[in-house]
């Protein structure tokens, strides 16, 4: 039952000699291509590529030169760039769009000799909290008939819930990764902003989006760490300081580990249940030797307005490169080139993309940059404010990661605001710049419950700890859905 096991688990069964490359990512494109009919997940299943990858990590191998990754398979969610391999971003726009060269993250995963089995679904460019608004349709939850994955990285959590694939990137602009990690019932961190390159990796909003791990246990999330993390020339958002090895201080204990409580997301948004599962688990921390005081994060209830104002107006920007001129989509037989701009534009994205696009540019416009953009930066400046204050008092801080668990799909794609608003818990973390992660902690429903681990800036290694450790006592993330 090898697509049981973990990343860890599965680098010492290749580095026993007990199976190889070639025959693990066999049997892992099989229970693929037999299972995701019913979730959806993948968009693109490169078995060729795979295979290949599989035999030169075989040999890899042989030669002693094998690292941790050699010959795991893993899965891309499909943002970043894959030379050769269609790269669509869940949109008409990209449909075949096949990139010429690799993201850096991608190329960091080639160099460590891990084994891509294909890309994996997402919400279009990335805006989305269900994984419904992808043009390759929706990707439905292992956990629940007709449940939502969460977004925009629902793919990529979906098919590692459903055990067909150990692991799978992801990216996070404002909650992408830990909200479907936590409806989904794996493991998912967002890291420092700048901490994993950007190259490569199709932009959404550039000063919020980040590349981060999705897989079972945090252990396997410091495995892709190690891969993921780095300065990069090539990024100029990303930043040049050392990169520690993440599994070092994995089983380091927690006692004297100051844990804080915003008030502010334990509010009437939660539901009970919810909050009872987030409190049992921090209850574990204080067995682990923990401390727990209450924090206040007072511009807290401004990170929605803020985040939709600032993300829209950068995805404006960033997609005006999508016109038809020079690669993706083109409608067809257009007038002269105004109708190629906007017929392409209007039959190549999708009602969401569209959305931010037309809020964007109306905050970018003349008469209103100063009365929404600038003012939502201000606000920013405050929000990240206050998680610095906090940081003074307590070395983590817990909170839910979304207000319920796993919706109906179709029960909010009609009504936007009550979408975005599953976002309240995770949005100003990505405004702050700082690193989260989800962690499974509990169901509601029979359906799974994340746990939000925030860090200060560039704390991973620590909010790994603390998530290992809680998972060295707890069962939850092993839990697999039937």
């Amino acid at each position: 039952m090898m697509h049981n096991k973990s990343v860890a688990e599965l680098s010492k069964e290749l580095e026993s000699g007990k199976i190889s490359s070639v025959e693990l990512t066999q049997q892992l494109l099989d229970r693929l291509k037999n299972e995701d009919g019913k979730y959806n997940s993948f968009i693109t299943i490169s078995d060729e590529q795979a295979l290949a990858e599989a035999k030169a990590a075989d040999e890899m191998r042989a030669a002693g030169k094998a690292t941790a990754w050699t010959g795991v398979p893993f899965a891309h969610k499909d943002i970043f760039c894959t030379n050769g391999v269609r790269t669509t971003c869940g949109s008409k726009m990209l449909e075949n769009f096949v990139p010429p060269y690799d993201a850096t993250v991608t190329a960091n995963f080639k160099a460590a000799g891990a084994v891509c089995l294909g890309k994996t679904n997402m919400d279009e460019f990335a805006m989305g909290s269900s994984n419904e608004s992808s043009f390759f349709g929706a990707v439905t939850n292992p956990w629940g008939d007709k449940r939502v994955p969460g977004g925009s990285s629902g793919g990529s959590a979906a098919a590692v819930a459903a055990r067909l694939v150990p692991a799978a990137t992801g990216t996070d602009t404002g909650g992408s990764i830990r909200q479907p990690a936590a409806l989904c019932g794996i493991t998912g961190l967002k890291p420092t902003y700048g901490r994993v390159s950007r190259y490569g990796m199709i932009a959404f909003a550039s000063s919020l989006d980040q590349g981060g791990p999705m897989a079972r246990t945090a252990e396997d999330a410091a495995l892709m760490m190690n891969v993921m993390a780095g300065f990069d020339p090539k990024d100029s958002t990303c930043i040049d300081r050392e990169v520690p090895d993440y599994t070092a201080t994995l089983n380091e204990p927690l006692k004297g580990l100051k844990i804080g409580l915003p008030k502010e997301y334990f509010s009437e948004q939660l539901s009970p249940a919810m909050e009872e599962q987030v409190r049992n688990a921090v209850r574990e921390y204080e067995k682990l030797g923990a401390t727990v005081k209450e924090v206040s994060l007072p511009n807290a209830k401004l990170a929605i307005a803020a985040y939709y104002v600032i993300a829209p107006a950068e995805a404006s920007a960033n997609l005006s490169r999508f016109d038809g001129a020079r690669y993706g989509y083109r409608c067809e037989n257009p007038k002269d080139l105004m109708d190629m701009y906007t017929r392409t534009r209007a039959e190549g994205f999708g009602n969401e993309v569209k959305r931010r696009i037309l809020v964007g540019s109306y905050a970018l416009s003349a008469g209103y940059f100063d009365a929404y953009y600038l003012k939502a930066q201000k606000v920013r400046r405050l929000i990240q404010q206050d998680f610095i204050n906090a940081f003074k008092e307590v070395d983590v801080m817990m909170s839910p990661v979304s207000p319920s668990p796993a919706f109906v799909q179709g029960e909010k794609t009609t009504d936007p605001v009550t979408m975005y608003l599953e976002d309240v818990f995770t949005i100003a973390i990505n405004l702050a710049g700082i690193p989260a992660m989800s962690v499974p902690a509990g169901f509601v429903d029979g359906l799974p419950v994340g746990l939000q681990i925030i860090g200060d800036y560039f704390s991973e290694a620590r909010l790994l700890n603390a998530a290992h450790q809680f998972q060295q006592v707890t069962d939850w993330h092993q839990r697999e859905p039937q």
